[in-house]
């Protein structure tokens, strides 16, 4: 926590949670440690980091880390709607949108959450996805589940700059979606209150929308399944790398030494002054001066200059940085370091894989759940504006973990245990075939026939 303290926070146009609750009157949960944070997490993964300098060379570490988890989850990832007309109709926009799941759980394990809510654009329903810097948690049940948050949206024309706050919230029985717009000539001030009907892209919006019957809100909040290290007492989701923002620093820093160890010890020839030809006005010429420089000597003429790169020692160091990044990360040794700098037992091998896939299952469930969260408050709001006919539906996961599972590590382990009779043969068919379960007998019996 005391790493975020050292970096000043990004002037931002207005005080977003400060000016929200005194338009709303509430008590916002959120911390300023946790607002600090986010915007540090947020320049990290744009590759602008506060220690960025002329002598310090980023490389986009977090952007790095958070990609290649994302496609870890989201690899063969299928899900689907199915069951009646609605859930047809439901499918058809929950495809839509799991075209960017990839994207979606990227910028969730950078910023340490998104939400996904069902909107309007136009005639057709789409479902929208909200970065942390455009809305503000208001309340979380017992559980940790986002029920209440404001959303901000916002619009510049010219230089004027229109904001929309809309607050959904529980009020006894009822589900109350609150839209209040603002109109300002400079990004520092949210201006004054308008009406809604004086933007063109806001005319439609009611003011003020109360629905019963809804148990849920109408929107989904996706959330990293990491602790909160940054404020303890926060239901909110921290970003994959919030533990090692310090390392990533050290590691941007050890890198800049390489290359600043490769740039200083640039072969070089250093020539007496009377060897360069001169110009018209008398100012040497020297043809290359990254090769060449010019002293003045009483000795040699000529002097070469080769230095020894100690590049092995910094090399050995820098990849330490990233494995401690990788274990604070959730990921295995190899992802962002060297692994061919240090032999490793093969038990050591698999622990390390092991730890990537935890992480990764952990975020798979922790994405599955958000999108059955998001169905519930999607069929809610097709039932309020009666988008579909009434019907039930379900939804199905399926994550191919093939490629970050070691299959044959889990095939040894099968064999032993049909093997021992723990496991029968038609069972092991079906999992390593993908076979149903009569397919599988089947087959077992054509084969023993066949003997």
């Amino acid at each position: 926590m005391n790493f975020f303290n050292n970096f000043l926070k990004k002037a931002s146009p207005f005080n977003t949670k400060t000016t929200v609750s005194s338009v709303f009157n509430l008590n916002i949960p959120s911390s300023d440690s946790m607002s600090d944070a986010l915007s540090l997490w947020t320049d990290m993964y744009q590759n602008i980091p506060p220690w960025q300098s002329e002598k310090v060379h980023c490389l986009n570490l977090p952007s790095g880390i958070v990609s290649e988890l994302s496609r870890l989850v989201t690899v063969d990832m299928a899900s689907a709607v199915s069951g009646s007309e609605r859930a047809d109709f439901l499918n058809n926009i929950y495809q839509k949108f799991l075209m960017g799941k990839r994207q979606y759980v990227e910028l969730a394990a950078a910023l340490g959450g998104i939400i996904f809510k069902p909107c309007f654009v136009g005639n057709k329903v789409i479902i929208d996805f909200i970065q942390p810097q455009s809305f503000i948690p208001v309340s979380f049940d017992d559980s940790g589940r986002l029920m209440s948050a404001v959303f901000i949206d916002k619009i510049t024309t010219d230089s004027t700059y229109f904001t929309r706050l809309e607050y959904h919230r529980f009020e006894e029985d009822s589900y109350i979606i609150e839209n209040r717009a603002f109109k300002s000539t400079t990004l520092s001030d949210l201006g004054k209150e308008i009406s809604l009907s004086e933007v063109l892209e806001w005319r439609e919006i009611e003011a003020l929308t109360r629905v019963k019957g809804l148990s849920s809100p109408l929107f989904a909040y996706f959330k990293m399944p990491c602790s909160n290290t940054v404020d303890p007492y926060s239901p909110l989701g921290v970003s994959i790398f919030a533990g090692v923002c310090g390392l990533i620093k050290d590691a941007d820093e050890q890198y800049s030494r390489l290359l600043w160890e490769f740039e200083s010890g640039e072969r070089a020839l250093y020539l007496d002054r009377t060897a360069f030809i001169r110009d018209k006005n008398g100012n040497m010429i020297i043809p290359d001066k990254r090769l060449y420089r010019a002293l003045s000597s009483d000795e040699d003429l000529f002097h070469d200059w080769s230095p020894t790169i100690r590049d092995a020692n910094i090399i050995r160091g820098f990849n330490a940085i990233l494995k401690k990044i990788e274990f604070g990360c959730g990921l295995s040794y190899g992802t962002l370091s060297d692994e061919t700098l240090k032999d490793r037992t093969a038990e050591e091998i698999r622990a390390s894989k092991h730890r990537s896939y935890a992480t990764v299952c952990d975020i798979q469930i922790a994405f599955r759940n958000a999108l059955t969260e998001l169905m519930e408050c999607l069929d809610s709001f097709v039932s309020l504006y009666k988008l579909a006919p009434e019907g039930e539906y379900s939804i199905s996961f399926d994550f191919d973990d093939s490629i970050i599972a070691d299959r044959k590590t889990e095939f040894a382990e099968k064999l032993e245990l049909l093997n021992a009779k723990i496991l029968l043969p038609h069972e092991l068919r079906m999992w390593y075939f993908g076979e149903d379960e009569e397919t599988a007998k089947s087959t077992l019996n054509s084969m023993e026939e066949s003997v």
